[in-house]
């Protein structure tokens, strides 16, 4: 199952949202890495800034992928910004437990975005367990938000 939607209507930089819709597997990461980095490269990232933001993705996914329901889809919306660009990463859960509760992988993403929240919510039967990081062109001197 992969999914690839894309907003009518261009954003900063010529780049549009983008929304990919994947199973929650450790096979798929890859494919979100790469979409990372090609809307990085579109936004003119420097070299470490992309290598950071794939990096960080990768991190991301992996930390949910760890937490989902079995056969439960990833959902990572790319939201390009006047500053950066803004991931989120999405998945269903059988249990709550937050990402930052992997304090070695949670490190690592806060260390390569410029701001990283979490947030879980009951849902029916289970929990919905999100990631939001938003990456900077460049050296992370301004924090948005």
């Amino acid at each position: 199952m992969s999914e690839v939607e894309t907003s009518p209507v261009t954003r900063t930089h010529g780049v549009r949202d983008v929304e990919v819709r994947v199973w929650a597997d450790a096979e798929q990461v890859p494919l979100l890495r790469s979409f990372a980095a090609d809307i990085a490269m579109r936004m003119d990232f420097d070299l470490d800034a992309i290598e950071d933001l794939r990096m960080a993705v990768d991190e991301a996914c992996s930390l949910l992928v760890r937490a989902a329901a079995p056969d439960s889809a990833l959902l990572c919306w790319f939201e390009p910004e006047e500053l950066g660009i803004r991931v989120r990463v999405r998945v269903d859960a059988e249990h709550g437990a937050a990402p930052s509760g992997d304090p070695m992988g949670w490190q690592i993403l806060t260390a390569l975005a410029a701001t990283v929240t979490e947030s879980v919510e009951a849902i029916d039967g289970g929990y919905r367990i999100s990631v939001e990081l938003f990456a900077v062109p460049g050296p992370a001197e301004v924090v948005p938000r």
